[in-house]
């Protein structure tokens, strides 16, 4: 399609397979279509760290492109290397954020340039998420003396049953100030308001004198709903949830297919 310029890959579940990897076929139709002038934007809710090691496999440092993080929190221009958008969480919050450790047996985490950092580095759900986003982790006597700056984002983690109470108890003290949701049943998510794929690419779009007309989507989970709302041409995952896959214009192969090739192929090429 002659009006696509864009395309905007999740991760996980969309354009790496089980073992978090690229697949050779994904890499060899990316460049394909980095050929033809499209501009490539990885959009994750992973944080920078877990975003910039398939930047480097798709060689969007030296092709060109964008890290879309955080689910939008924070885009960067890969040529450049600098922040188009950065919201943050102030540090205001953090007291509140990080005494949820004191409540109830779960973990707040967050992230710096090497990796996950957070007080129980042991926890299978602290490791889950740095296996998410194949980063290290480190651990801190206290990660609310540790965070000296502000961030995009926070996690924290632990059973569904724990993290539903702690859940109940950030909503009370942040309502209206920053977004507490569910990504997993074990992952609860801190961000600024407001951050969400759609808007992230809206604002993009707008910055690059582009529009929604001009952008082509692949997704699979449910925060890939509104990216694939937005986009000009929306394409879901045979993995995909089947509440995903109601918002896409197309059903591509599986991750585990090459589906972001397959879909690449079919409209781009």
């Amino acid at each position: 399609m002659e009006n696509i310029k864009l395309l905007a890959l999740d991760l996980d579940g969309t354009l790496t397979n089980s073992k978090k990897e690229v697949s050779k076929t994904n890499k060899e139709y990316i460049r394909k279509a980095q050929d033809k002038g499209i501009q490539i934007i990885l959009a994750s809710g992973r944080p920078v760290i877990g975003v910039k090691g398939i930047a480097d496999t798709l060689d969007l440092w030296k092709q060109g492109g964008y890290i879309l993080a955080y689910n939008g929190g924070q885009i960067i221009d890969c040529k450049s290397g600098k922040d188009m958008v950065k919201q943050i969480i102030p540090l205001e919050y953090v007291h509140g954020i990080c005494n949820v450790i004191n409540k109830y047996n779960v973990f707040p985490l967050t992230y710096d340039d090497t990796g996950v950092i957070c007080e129980n580095d042991t926890d299978k759900y602290v490791q889950k998420e740095a296996y998410n986003n194949s980063i290290k982790v480190r651990k801190v006597e206290s990660l609310e003396q540790e965070v000296s700056e502000p961030v995009v984002k926070f996690m924290v983690v632990g059973e569904p049953e724990e993290l539903n109470k702690a859940y109940g108890y950030l909503r009370n003290i942040f309502d209206g100030i920053l977004n507490v949701f569910f990504s997993e049943p074990y992952f609860l998510e801190i961000t600024p308001l407001g951050i969400e794929k759609a808007s992230a690419l809206e604002k993009l779009t707008s910055l690059l004198h582009m529009t929604k007309d001009n952008l082509m989507a692949c997704g699979d989970g449910l925060n890939d709903i509104p990216m694939l709302q937005f986009a000009g041409l929306s394409v879901a995952m045979e993995n995909a949830y089947d509440d995903t896959k109601k918002y896409a214009d197309f059903i591509s192969k599986s991750n585990e297919e090459n589906g972001v090739a397959f879909a690449i192929k079919k409209y781009i090429l």
